[in-house]
């Protein structure tokens, strides 16, 4: 009798430990306020002041950055629901393809041959290609990077430009990252560094580089940002470019732009308009 009590006992707490885990299952799942307490995975850039980086203590900045969370927010997630996943640009499209991430919000300019394989949600950004060069050079054209040793980023647009457009007799070096080719211009291994003015305006208000770089200040190209989307995820793009409407309309995007891009006195065109997908 003793030992049908102990079972007895036993088998109630073990009862009341497994709907206790239930419960808890169901809250995680569940959680509170309009995010359900379910996890959003974003793609952004590691390693790009002022747009997009991951800093020594493990926090994230930029524009990209804050153009994510509202828009995570607008989809019903709080900051906390966010996990920002690097996403480098040779690898934008396998990680939509992939489901590694929901949405990528990275300077990943929209060209016809991206919209092949990812559908994108904006512009919200319009930027052009120019030249980080050091402070003591100077370059007046495209043309002038014939024969130059430039540096750009695989998968970039910029990397593409350079020889198809402007500088078909550069000498052309692509590498996984902008810091790569930064650290090259700084030890002269390359004459430049191509790519976005945005991006590049990120790099040159960095204090340890401040003096050192300067923008050659040449509109080589239109690349308008958007944020990719897995594609055929219709809904999706709609519900990201209403987001985007709203953050322009209640002034955050200014808001964003004066913060991230102010230091280094970048002359940002107008907020473009949401849903004109061009090239």
């Amino acid at each position: 009798m003793k030992l049908r009590k102990v079972t007895a006992a036993s088998a109630t707490v073990l009862a009341l430990a497994l709907t206790a885990t239930a419960c808890g299952s169901d809250d995680k799942e569940s959680g509170s306020g309009s995010g359900g307490g379910k996890k959003i995975t974003v793609g952004i850039k590691y390693d790009q002041p002022g747009l997009g980086l991951k800093t020594p203590d493990g926090k994230f900045t930029g524009f990209d950055v804050d153009v994510a969370k509202y828009v995570a927010k607008e989809l019903g997630y709080a900051e906390g629901d966010i996990e920002f996943k690097e996403t480098k640009s040779a690898d934008r499209e396998t990680a939509l393809a992939r489901g590694d991430v929901d949405f990528i919000v990275a300077t990943y300019s929209i060209n016809d041959e991206r919209k092949q394989k990812v559908d994108f949600a904006g512009p919200y950004l319009l930027a052009h290609q120019d030249l980080l060069i050091r402070a003591d050079d100077n370059v007046a054209s495209g043309e002038d990077l014939n024969g130059k040793k430039l540096c750009s980023v695989t998968g970039s647009t910029s990397a593409q430009n350079v020889k198809k457009d402007f500088a078909p007799k550069a000498q052309l070096r692509q590498v996984g990252t902008y810091s790569e080719c930064l650290n090259g211009v700084q030890s002269g291994i390359f004459d430049a560094l191509t790519t976005d003015d945005s991006i590049l305006a990120g790099y040159a208000s960095q204090d340890q580089y401040k003096g050192k770089f300067k923008l050659a200040g040449l509109k080589l190209s239109n690349e308008n940002y958007g944020i990719g989307v897995k594609k055929g995820d219709a809904e999706m793009v709609k519900k990201i470019n209403a987001a985007l409407e709203k953050m322009v309309q209640d002034k955050s995007w200014d808001a964003a732009v004066k913060a991230n891009f102010g230091p280094a006195n970048y002359k940002n065109e107008p907020a473009p308009k949401i849903g004109n997908i061009v090239k």
